[in-house]
């Protein structure tokens, strides 16, 4: 049965794509571009949960917008609505009696229309200064009658519309984080390496001349997982982690414990700026499965060792 439904709902899908006029789509972004004032949404039933969602996304990626309920904008609320705004209306049949109901006073009002229809003869259609066609071959439901499909429609390019706003207006991952303070979304664009870090006597150092065995109660007693190495002006030189403790005297036995630390540590190891994003920690952390990692050196521009995060930090962090 699922297996059925997922093929329709393909097929489906590639009806919407292949009829969809991108030409009429290019039109709509350019109009939306120009808009001086606000996007205003509005629809009823299930159109009316995908353009608050629309109304929302687009608040969120640096396009003013909102949405307005048809039933409480005959009440009072169209007062809200100012000339240089655009009033988009998403309805399937294009004959919602609470949107077409709306049409006289924002033409009143001289506030544009432009409605989202997959009817293109309908009554909303005619009424709007722009009507665009959302094509749907049929709703998954087998009667053809329950919202399913045509919502999703909407729901795409709405989106779509929303991320091209987004790229035109070059919003950036700074403005975004901005209008999104909290959530694990908030958190992976706002929280910084250096939010997170180890410095001072946290950090497990030792020099390049130090032997192995002279160098195990840092490694044991900071309980970082690795020993950095520095020359005397804190320049990071490598690192020495618990795996290459294991490696080294299962390769050496105990005459490991006499080598000077330049002879077993990992040069050149990889390394993370401090105001670079926690996020970004953690996806550099992971971005070898063959040899993943769990701490990382922060350095500054002239390769100083200023820090040092750990994967747990990361994790417990809820990013």
């Amino acid at each position: 049965m699922l297996r059925e439904l997922v093929e329709k709902q393909r097929s489906y899908f590639s009806h919407f794509w292949d009829e969809l006029d991108i030409e009429a789509a290019e039109q709509l972004l350019s109009r939306l571009l120009a808009c001086e004032g606000a996007l205003v949404f509005s629809g009823i039933g299930k159109s009316g949960l995908v353009a608050k969602k629309i109304a929302l996304t687009m608040t969120s990626t640096g396009t003013k917008a909102f949405f307005l309920c048809p039933t409480n904008a005959l009440h009072g609320d169209i007062g809200i609505v100012a000339p240089q705004d655009i009033f988009i209306m998403l309805s399937k049949s294009g004959e919602s009696e609470e949107l077409l109901h709306l049409v006289p006073f924002l033409r009143n009002r001289s506030i544009p229309i432009i409605s989202w229809i997959s009817r293109p003869h309908s009554r909303l259609a005619k009424a709007s200064d722009m009507a665009i066609l959302l094509p749907v071959a049929r709703e998954m439901c087998p009667f053809d009658l329950v919202p399913t499909t045509s919502t999703a429609v909407q729901l795409i390019f709405g989106d779509m519309m929303a991320i091209a706003l987004m790229s035109q207006r070059n919003f950036s991952l700074d403005q975004y984080a901005l209008n999104h303070p909290a959530g694990r979304i908030g958190k992976r664009i706002t929280m910084r390496v250096t939010d997170l870090m180890l410095t001072g006597i946290h950090i497990p150092i030792c020099t390049p001349r130090d032997r192995l065995v002279d160098t195990l109660v840092e490694l044991s007693d900071k309980r970082c997982g690795c020993i950095l190495i520095t020359d005397p002006t804190r320049k990071l030189l490598g690192i020495f982690t618990d795996g290459d403790l294991r490696r080294s005297l299962q390769q050496l036995g105990s005459h490991a414990l006499e080598k000077p630390m330049e002879e077993l540590m990992t040069m050149a190891p990889r390394t993370i700026a401090a105001q670079a994003l926690a996020w970004e920690a953690l996806q550099l952390m992971e971005e070898n499965q063959q040899r993943p990692i769990s701490v990382l050196p922060v350095i500054s521009e002239e390769q100083i060792l200023i820090g040092l995060i750990k994967m747990h930090d990361l994790i417990q962090s809820g990013i």
